[in-house]
């Protein structure tokens, strides 16, 4: 049954049913559209708009549908248009006359945006708990890790000695900002838009903010117009899922890099990694690769969103329907992104001695030798000049600075002393750095 049918003579074609219908998506939304019909009927009752009977059996029908649907007994189809129309044709069928009174004061507008808003809503609160669960997995590998000494990076080069903590740390950072980001992002999501209409509202006494304060919404929304045409609670939501598939990716691309034979920083579990067909020594990093190019992907879901809002004007337009697909894949994705991160990093090994080996080499302390010199009174500029003559000289030689004789030292700078030895072991060119943020044990813990 259309829900609209009554203005048209004409058969619709079949091709554009098909074209048109939004069940096979938006059916996943049968849980937020007979939540907020109830809460909608129950106000049209308390308000005398229909009676506290009909209003009574719509819940209870209502509630049937639910109940049938999760138990498996009621099957979502038969032809439906859409959720809503699948909802409300079934409610009729089950309670009569009194179903085709649920619908007064509303419209398929405020409807779907009721919908959607309180189907984002739940899924914020998902990704925030896999979120949370992933920067527990970090907290333990911070904790557990203070004195694991690595290289740091710079241009993917060796720069300076730090802590595999301290890695962490700043992944930490990122994580710690997107669940910061999803937290603004719901306190603005949080207008309920039921009532809304069309676009302009109704002639109905309808108590707009009991339905929201009932729906658990901070308060109804401020323009009816406004209210139908608003995507940017969805889009804010995209964006932050793709912020977050970035830092997943740029996490999945180091352990990428930290799993290969050249680094073996790393020992990814065979629960997260696969072999090949042909290459029986493979083990393969799929799943952080996978997670790396499922990015792109969720990019590709926010652009194209963005690009179907941008010439829309006021108020709905049936282009709106092609939210909720990308919406739903991009929430999907990194859904499960961050869980398999989270996993991956709790099972994965770190070959710590291998680690500490390759902070060794790469002149990672040369940093601390000139940090040495000017607590010896040289200038910066004119240590920084010195250490790279000792770097110079060491690759000629083959070793690293800590490698070279003392007279060797003394021969570039005569300030250089026996203390210098000390000066640049691991763990002092780590300790040492204690301003708020390095990587020095205190100030991790």
């Amino acid at each position: 049954m259309k829900l609209w049918g009554g203005r048209f003579k004409g058969e619709s074609s079949k091709l554009a049913e098909e074209f048109n219908a939004s069940l096979g998506f938006d059916k996943r939304l049968y849980r937020q559209d007979i939540q907020g019909s109830i809460v909608h009927a129950l106000m049209l009752g308390r308000q005398g708009i229909i009676s506290g009977e009909e209003a009574e059996a719509i819940r209870e029908g209502l509630s049937g549908i639910l109940r049938d649907i999760e138990e498996g007994k009621l099957e979502i189809g038969g032809g439906a248009e859409d959720i809503h129309s699948f909802v409300e044709t079934e409610l009729t069928k089950r309670i009569g006359e009194a179903g085709k009174k649920l619908h007064t004061g509303r419209s398929r507008n405020d409807q779907v945006a009721l919908d959607m808003k309180m189907y984002v809503r739940e899924d914020m609160d998902g990704m925030a708990e896999a979120l949370s669960g992933l920067l527990a997995v970090l907290d333990r590998l911070i904790a557990g890790n203070r004195k694991t000494y690595m290289p740091g990076f710079t241009h993917l080069q060796k720069a300076q000695p730090t802590t595999l903590s301290h890695h962490m740390g700043a992944y930490r950072e990122m994580f710690r900002r997107d669940l910061s980001r999803l937290s603004d992002a719901r306190k603005r999501l949080n207008e309920c838009p039921l009532g809304a209409g069309a676009f302009a509202g109704t002639t109905f006494p309808l108590d707009r903010e009991w339905t929201a304060a009932e729906l658990e919404f901070d308060k109804a929304t401020e323009n009816s117009m406004d209210s139908v045409s608003d995507r940017d609670y969805l889009l804010e939501y995209m964006f932050v899922l793709s912020l977050t598939a970035m830092h997943l990716s740029r996490l999945s691309e180091e352990i990428i890099i930290w799993n290969s034979n050249e680094y073996r920083f790393v020992t990814v579990s065979d629960a997260y990694s696969t072999g090949s067909s042909i290459m029986p020594q493979k083990k393969n990093p799929d799943v952080a690769e996978l997670i790396r190019g499922k990015t792109g992907r969720v990019y590709g879901d926010l652009l194209g969103l963005l690009v179907t809002m941008k010439g829309l004007p006021l108020a709905y337009n049936k282009d709106m329907q092609e939210d909720k697909e990308a919406a739903f894949d991009a929430m999907d994705t990194v859904h499960s992104c961050v869980v398999l991160m989270g996993r991956m990093l709790d099972t994965m090994t770190f070959n710590t001695e291998r680690m500490r080996e390759s902070a060794k080499l790469g002149f990672t302390n040369a940093t601390d030798v000139a940090d040495y010199l000017v607590g010896k009174g040289v200038p910066f500029r004119t240590a920084h000049g010195i250490v790279g003559e000792l770097v110079l000289k060491c690759e000629e030689k083959g070793c690293a600075l800590e490698d070279l004789s003392l007279e060797e030292f003394r021969s570039y700078c005569g300030a250089i002393d026996e203390d210098i030895y000390d000066a640049i072991s691991l763990e002092a060119c780590v300790g040492r750095r204690k301003t708020k943020g390095a990587p020095g044990a205190e100030e991790t813990e």
